[in-house]
């Protein structure tokens, strides 16, 4: 067996840093991942650079930057860029390389440096690919039906699992990734990666999981608000994000932070039968473990649901790292408070494994002495453009259009109730932020500056318009739609008078 140590890497969707036991929070029932991250460090500053998933993953993926890679947006058919990949790098180093969930890359089929993968693209059927979580589900008589259920990829409403559980895409890739690593070459180490769709919705947690918060009588926390959200003027982005859930009932908010909790929590449990499996093959005390998530979910937080955002529940996101057994650079029952993001990952794992970094890796290792002074964040163009910075402490989210400013001080209040962009006191902290943010500032943004200061574009009147396609709701898929060039259409318009 190969002396060189195995990796595994496990990322989710939508899931925030603060949705674990081992963070304090009150309801959310993770015992694997709480153990995991004893069994390590776990990263507390760490955050996403561009909080949506295409442009996460290629930042995954190639150790690069939004800047570098070319997308802050959410481009589904660009290609990935002509930069050598994770995968890529590690097989260069001798090792077989599997993804197994969801890549959400263009073509579909491109395996990015994978000696293979094991898709589920979530029903996107429209770009000429019937993945293999669909034909899973047909091989077993279920063909084209999973969308009967009919929640949508992007909204809050939630039902119970509606098939046998072990027909759940949960289920379905922590056992494809089980067998893949019981298919492994033995004389060569391994690189895995094991991608779920979940938390993300369409909201559909077994009912088991459902049973078991009602069970223990957890009582689900309830979304907070910060005293700026009462703002009477609201900026164009914000009021976007606060119409998305603004009819939602209490009793609606109960019971999709429930559901999201219950699919936490069934991918929690499903990651015991992948450790299970690397224990019972004799490869767990030589395999790296990282966990992460490309985003997390506001979950109705100050008003507002999904991604998109650089509050805290959107922007901030897990991280847990347990090295091969008595490796001191990780260490165990560790909390590392540096600045860390998904360019990250590429860098650390190749770090842990001996392997040389490519030039083009814009991330620097987590185990390393090396820590950087801020880290910067970028979502989206136009009207809804916004950009972070975050120096450790203090945090600063700029909306170019109607040049609205946030400040919080994350230290003493961690859940973003004040802000104090307004504030004299924090007036130099404000500065110092807005000079950094100023210099990473290009494609277009420099133009939110004049003589040194953030002047931002004017603002833009916002009206509710039709949910035409409720939020991107998947049709029948059998027999499968075809492909098309038609895009996707977003929830909300940028244009003036649309939402």
């Amino acid at each position: 067996m190969s002396e060189k140590p195995n990796v595994l890497l496990i990322s989710t969707d939508h899931w925030p840093a603060s949705l674990f036991g081992c963070a304090g929070h009150p309801a959310i029932q993770t015992p694997t991942l709480d153990q995991l991250a004893a069994n390590g460090t776990r990263f507390t500053n760490t955050y996403a650079e561009c909080p949506v998933c295409i442009p996460a993953r290629r930042t995954l993926m190639t150790g690069t930057t939004p800047r570098t890679h070319g997308d802050r947006v959410f481009q589904e058919t660009l290609p990935m860029p002509d930069l050598p990949t994770m995968a890529d790098s590690f097989k260069g180093a001798g090792y077989q390389a599997y993804a197994v969930g969801k890549l959400h890359v263009y073509p579909q089929r491109d395996r990015i440096g994978f000696d293979d993968v094991i898709l589920d693209e979530e029903g996107r059927q429209i770009y000429g690919v019937v993945d293999d979580y669909e034909l899973f589900l047909g091989d077993q008589g279920y063909a084209g039906r999973f969308f009967e259920h009919p929640m949508s990829n992007n909204e809050y409403s939630y039902r119970p699992w509606f098939f046998p559980e072990e027909l759940h895409a949960t289920n379905w890739a922590a056992n494809q990734m089980c067998r893949v690593i019981k298919r492994r070459d033995p004389n060569r180490p391994s690189f895995w990666y094991l991608s779920f769709r979940h938390p993300h919705p369409p909201l559909l947690p077994v009912q088991d999981y459902i049973d078991l918060y009602r069970d223990m009588g957890v009582e689900i926390d309830m979304p907070f608000e910060g005293s700026w959200t009462d703002a009477e003027d609201p900026c164009f982005s914000l009021q976007v994000d606060f119409d998305r859930g603004s009819e939602m009932t209490p009793e609606q908010i109960r019971g999709a932070r429930l559901a999201f909790y219950a699919l936490c929590t069934q991918i929690d449990h499903q990651l015991r039968l992948v450790i299970g499996t690397l224990r019972e093959e004799g490869l767990l005390d030589n395999t790296i473990i990282c966990f992460t998530s490309d985003h997390g979910d506001m979950l109705g937080n100050h008003g507002m649901w999904a991604k998109r955002l650089f509050f805290e529940n959107s922007a901030h996101i897990p991280m847990l790292l347990m090295g091969v057994k008595g490796d001191e650079r990780v260490g165990h029952h560790r909390a590392d408070d540096r600045l860390v993001g998904w360019q990250d990952v590429m860098p650390t794992l190749l770090d842990l494994a001996g392997i040389d970094i490519p030039d083009t890796v814009d991330g620097i290792s987590m185990v390393g002495e090396v820590k950087r002074e801020f880290f910067y964040g970028e979502i989206d163009e136009g009207p809804r453009a916004t950009r972070m910075i975050h120096d450790g402490r203090f945090k600063l989210i700029y909306y170019g259009t109607g040049n609205r400013k946030f400040l919080f001080d994350l230290e003493n209040d961690p859940n973003e109730l004040e802000d104090l962009s307004d504030s004299p006191e924090y007036a130099e902290t404000l500065t110092r932020l807005e000079n950094l943010l100023i210099d990473q500032l290009y494609g277009g943004d420099e133009n939110w500056v004049q003589e040194g200061k953030l002047v931002g574009e004017p603002d833009k009147p916002f009206k509710p318009g039709p949910n035409r396609t409720l939020t991107s709701q998947r049709g029948a898929h059998w027999p499968p739609p075809p492909a098309s060039d038609i895009p996707q259409i977003e929830w909300y318009s940028a244009d003036d008078d649309k939402g």
